[in-house]
């Protein structure tokens, strides 16, 4: 049965604006969306860049997939379906860290590129950035950390990116990051040099801030 919403809603606009946040950070809120397959290196790569962001003293938080689904999305499984809901739910939790003017590393498989597109419509301009961790099924598989590709070549698991469930490359990735190629430390410093680059470790005025209007 479909879930009745309550129309006696509004957006509340508070006293305080993002730049009022960004400013007190120093720093722009955005949201590093790492996907790809599983063990391609996100969850490595994602423990590393915050703890360097850290260390440069920059404010960011990891969402990790395992992690999310002991809490939030503990009610969900595997299906098409509660896969795009999944990221629906982190990509709403992403947006509001961003816009507190945290840097967000959100390491999930998300394998459907329009659930990924979804979460970076969400947001203004610039405050996603998709970060495709590309390795081939081959690497991957002989990785394996979890045994979960093993299961799923056993029948054990059903519906397991990769093996019986697809996986949408990116096409418009803002980093791609072979981990064939880097390793995982190289690959971090990649990170921090794009947003080093592009200003995000500055409060600078913000694209499209959002609004209620926007809501």
């Amino acid at each position: 049965m479909p879930q009745e919403r309550s129309s006696n809603i509004r957006w509340h606009e508070g006293l305080v604006s993002r730049s009022d946040r960004q400013n007190l950070l120093a720093q722009r809120g955005v949201t590093l969306w790492m996907t790809g397959l599983s063990g391609a290196g996100k969850s490595t790569i994602a423990c590393l860049l915050e703890r360097d962001l850290i260390q440069r003293g920059r404010l960011c938080y990891r969402l990790d997939g395992d992690n999310i689904r002991h809490g939030l999305n503990q009610n969900l499984g595997f299906s098409p379906e509660d896969r795009t809901e999944n990221i629906r739910r982190i990509g709403e939790v992403a947006r509001l860290f961003t816009d507190a003017g945290v840097i967000v590393i959100a390491s999930f498989i998300s394998p459907y590129q329009r659930d990924r597109q979804a979460v970076r419509q969400s947001m203004p301009q610039g405050d996603f950035v998709e970060i495709y961790i590309k390795a081939t099924l081959a690497a991957a598989e002989s990785r394996d950390p979890k045994g979960l590709y093993k299961k799923a070549r056993a029948g054990q698991i059903t519906g397991f990116t990769g093996i019986d469930d697809p996986y949408e490359i990116p096409d418009k990735a803002e980093i791609v990051l072979d981990t064939e190629q880097l390793t995982p430390e190289a690959a971090a410093q990649t990170v921090i040099q794009y947003l080093q680059a592009r200003g995000y470790f500055s409060p600078a005025a913000v694209d499209g801030e959002t609004s209620g209007s926007d809501r």
